[in-house]
């Protein structure tokens, strides 16, 4: 097989296995504490990345002071309030919806580079932007009158995830030249791991894990495993031979496989409010990422590592 079309089969499969976390992520909130499962996916995650970081790396990389705040906010950001926010946000909100307004992160991380870092938004940038906030109040003002199961603040939280994931591409502007994705990942693990553990142990206390089956057990090593530690490998492995501008518009997988996957696996239904809605978002993320810079969408690609 073609080496580029192999690649591109890795990039796709990177972002479907992100849109299947909405749907686990839905599974998981049903039988698990929101702060214990988190702690048990990064636990699971960090097993396996720390010998893979230590297998390539004969010793520790230098990093330095500003580097390490850098990161801890990426991890406050990106890995804690992004966790909190989306688990909450499932427990009140239907995957379908969670899965189309997660794919709105590109126009969120433009609007934020925007305002934050002054970065100059051309006019495509702008009306993807446009369409990505058209998308989602469609479903929010539509959803509402035919999902039993819609709910604004649900979907509030699940966007307030998409900020703390664009928040930590941001902050990763800084680090993503001088810091190997591998060492990233770890990093972030670890700190997820040190972040989830006060609240964990409190909730651990007082859950009856002989309640669990297995099946719950199996959610919750896909989410370390696959979610957090196999989307990552595939990804870098296409963008090894694909240009990340190239791998943009690929993100349009990720609603794709969440929605497909929420009507198949949690048998929700699709209404005309989710169709129109990720049709705008989908012309909102093709438009982006037609317009991105090869180093502006190199920094999605980081969004990967833990989704």
């Amino acid at each position: 097989m073609n080496q580029t079309i192999l690649a591109y089969l890795k990039i796709a499969a990177a972002m479907s296995i992100v849109g299947s976390s909405v749907v686990i992520g839905k599974l998981i909130t049903s039988s698990f504490p929101v702060f214990l499962a988190s702690e048990l996916r990064f636990l699971i995650a960090s097993i396996i990345l720390i010998p893979l970081f230590l297998r390539q790396n004969k010793r520790l990389p230098a990093i330095k002071g500003k580097e390490w705040v850098t990161l801890f906010l990426q991890a406050l950001t990106g890995v804690f309030l992004f966790n909190i926010f989306m688990l909450y946000g499932l427990r009140k909100t239907s995957a379908i919806d969670a899965g189309v307004i997660t794919s709105t992160l590109p126009a969120v991380v433009g609007m934020i580079s925007f305002l934050f870092l002054k970065e100059k938004i051309s006019v495509k940038k702008g009306f993807g932007i446009l369409f990505a906030i058209l998308g989602v109040g469609f479903i929010n003002v539509m959803g509402a009158e035919s999902s039993a199961e819609h709910s604004l603040t649900g979907n509030l939280f699940i966007f307030g995830a998409v900020i703390g994931e664009a928040l930590f591409i941001t902050l990763g502007k800084s680090v993503s030249q001088k810091i190997s994705p591998l060492t990233i990942s770890t990093t972030m693990s670890l700190f997820g791991l040190l972040l989830f553990l006060p609240f964990s142990i409190y909730e651990a206390k007082k859950f009856h894990f002989s309640s669990l089956n297995i099946l719950d057990w199996l959610n919750i090593l896909y989410f370390g495993v696959v979610v957090t530690v196999l989307a990552f490998l595939l990804m870098y492995q296409g963008l090894q031979k694909v240009p990340a501008s190239s791998a943009g518009v690929m993100t349009s997988i990720l609603p794709l496989s969440s929605i497909l996957l929420s009507f198949i696996i949690l048998k929700e239904e699709i209404f005309l409010s989710h169709t129109i809605g990720l049709i705008l978002i989908m012309l909102a993320i093709f438009i982006i990422s037609k317009d991105s810079t090869p180093t502006k969408s190199k920094y999605q690609s980081f969004t990967i590592r833990r989704n």
